[in-house]
């Protein structure tokens, strides 16, 4: 991952669920009231409440209700709790703008300040909706029918309850006398004109705005920015498919090999365990494109399923979870293209730099996983994972199964996010260890071969860290030597606990903690590594207790090696970048755009209120 795309991934902080209905609307209705005791400030407080519930509270609830059907109508996809968190969102806004009035009436600096905020704050409402609709249930004009429903639902109120209509009068005091103590002075049916024309110019300045953030997503990517903000809500809240179609507008062809190791019992023929790695990143998060690449992996096969990290990065994220299944098909052609062998080298150990790739030879094919720890690494770039098993092929080997351990990171914070990229001082240590690694197992001696699994699904979740895969365990043993493959369900490991499981394994001679790089443990948090939720110490008991159930279940196996290709749809290398950099200078910039067309709507309605 590069920094452009770990400030993407940071993103997600601002990402959360929206709260049930009926605690929203409590809260619509409490802060309504106190709102109104607090702005209005007349001599009874209670009238001042009920007054904070009719012009606030009630069409807060109103536009709840109401906007959800009206937008399905239309075509949008708002949830009921989304419309509440909506009018809620649009309540605040109308809140702030009255207390705002009711601190100038106080000063001095207007006795009809109260209601010109409460007009000025209801246009606001129907921008702020109006954004929010277009960006994340519909991109046309007609969305302003649904934003238009708490500013409309008012109106009545007003016309009644504000003297508009002679009723209430009693109340809203009209005299010139009074309206040196009155916080309201009756609405007229010009007010509800200016209503009508500081709507439009903040719906007016809303659409201006979502035209100019919207305009470098067309030009460079071809799509528009509104498809990318709907799409990641709607699978955040509702677990939609959008985000994937947005994907798929910008994705790119590419072949990628799809290696696969299976062993197989000797006594029956039956496969023990499989490892499947397709030359993919397992993004970008949750469900959408890859991310559950790494459970459908191990759905599929026979034996226990072992699908470690690839060395990809954000650049090979499938558009799609379609593109999974071209790749299981792929995998399934390499798997019956297998030459299995009964003998295998024990693992060796080659070190370059900041790179150590254990490897062991199988037949004429090798299982290499390479690892940066204690360094911190994320993704290792695909040109260098292709470089690495050329290298080692070079040395001798016929086909190479080149896993990136994925153990060891310290999340998205400082300028170098450890991304391994062509030509940097890693890439160049990963081909040399390569090379190294793969010479040195040209050279073993092979012996007979076995191998233990077992596994666990854990009682972690996502929250914690942890998929639905657990942790799984391969050992396998030639000639006494023994060497332990771990693979954990989650998304790299905070610094030092992969040498600390390490270290803690007894009966072993050679030992790799992996990680599937699973984005199902990033739906919402942009880093939830290994270690970061879970207590290492009971991580450390699952993984010991596992490689013992391992040992003790070590059987005579064979075991190979070979790859497919298969055709897919990635993200590609300069939409990735061209996406991140575009979405970081949207949050970068677009505040302060808001808060520019917001002054000048505000301006223009002033000059509109005090020509009135």
């Amino acid at each position: 991952m590069t920094t452009t795309q770990g400030d993407l991934a940071a993103l997600s902080k601002y990402v959360f669920r929206a709260p049930r209905w009926r605690v929203s609307a409590a809260f619509a209705l409490g802060l309504s009231a106190v709102a109104g005791a607090a702005a209005f400030a007349s001599a009874y407080l209670l009238e001042d409440a009920v007054r904070g519930l009719v012009f606030i509270g009630v069409p807060t609830i109103i536009a709840a209700i109401a906007t959800t059907p009206i937008d399905r109508v239309l075509g949008g996809q708002l949830t009921a709790n989304r419309s509440m968190l909506l009018a809620v969102t649009g309540e605040f806004v109308l809140v702030g703008a009255l207390l705002a009035g009711g601190l100038l009436r106080m000063v001095g600096l207007g006795p009809t300040a109260v209601r010109e905020a409460l007009l000025a704050g209801l246009a606001l409402v129907f921008a702020l909706r109006l954004v929010v609709l277009l960006a994340v249930s519909r991109r046309t004009v007609v969305a302003v029918l649904p934003a238009s429903v708490q500013t409309v639902a008012t109106a009545p109120f007003l016309a009644v309850y504000g003297g508009t209509l002679s009723v209430g009068a009693a109340v809203m005091p009209t005299d010139e006398a009074d309206v040196a103590v009155a916080p309201l002075v009756a609405f007229t049916p010009t007010d509800f004109a200016v209503l009508a024309v500081t709507s439009a110019v903040f719906g007016a300045a809303s659409y201006g705005f979502i035209r100019v953030i919207d305009r470098p997503w067309r030009r460079a990517l071809g799509v528009s920015v509104l498809d990318f903000i709907r799409g990641f809500v709607g699978h955040i809240a509702a677990g939609s498919q959008e985000l994937e179609a947005f994907f798929s507008a910008i994705g790119e062809d590419a072949i990628v090999p799809v290696t696969v190791l299976s062993a197989r019992r000797r006594a029956d023929g039956t496969e023990k365990a499989r490892f499947v790695l397709p030359m993919i990143h397992p993004g970008p998060m949750g469900e959408i494109g890859g991310g559950n690449l790494p459970r459908r992996v191990a759905e599929t096969s026979d034996g226990l399923g072992f699908p470690p990290h690839a060395t990809a990065g954000h650049d090979f994220n499938l558009v799609s979870r379609e593109e999974v299944e071209t790749l299981l098909a792929a995998a399934d052609r390499a798997h019956d293209a297998i030459t299995y062998h009964d003998t295998a080298t024990p693992a060796v150990t080659a070190a370059a730099g900041e790179a150590t790739i254990t490897g062991q030879r199988f037949g004429d094919e090798a299982l290499l996983v390479t690892s940066y720890a204690p360094g911190f690494a994320d993704d290792v770039e695909y040109g260098v994972g292709l470089a690495a098993a050329a290298e080692a092929r070079a040395a001798g080997l016929e086909d190479v199964l080149l896993v990136d351990a994925h153990n060891s990171n310290d999340g998205l914070t400082g300028e170098d996010l450890g991304h391994v990229a062509t030509g940097s001082p890693r890439a160049v240590d990963t081909l040399a260890a390569a090379n190294d690694a793969g010479a040195a197992l040209a050279a073993a001696a092979a012996d007979d071969l076995s191998m233990g699994v077992a596994w666990t699904p854990t009682d972690w979740t996502p929250a914690d860290g942890i998929g639905p895969l657990g942790v799984r365990v391969a050992v396998t043993e030639v000639a006494d030597h023994r060497t332990a493959y771990v693979l954990i369900d989650g998304n790299n490991m905070v610094p030092g606990l992969r040498d600390r499981l390490r270290d803690a394994l007894e009966g072993v001679d050679h030992a790799e903690i992996m990680t599937t790089d699973t984005h199902i443990v990033n739906t919402v948090q942009s880093t939830n590594q290994v270690g970061e939720a879970l207590d290492p110490a009971a991580l450390e008991t699952v993984v010991t207790d596992l490689v013992d159930e391992a040992v003790a279940d070590l059987t005579p196996v064979e075991a190979g090696i070979a790859s497919a290709p298969a055709e897919v749809t990635v993200f590609g290398t300069d939409r990735t970048e061209t996406l991140a950099s575009h979405a970081n200078a949207m949050v970068a910039m677009g505040g302060g755009l808001a808060v520019a067309l917001g002054l000048l709507a505000l301006v223009v309605t002033t000059v509109i209120l005090a020509v009135v």
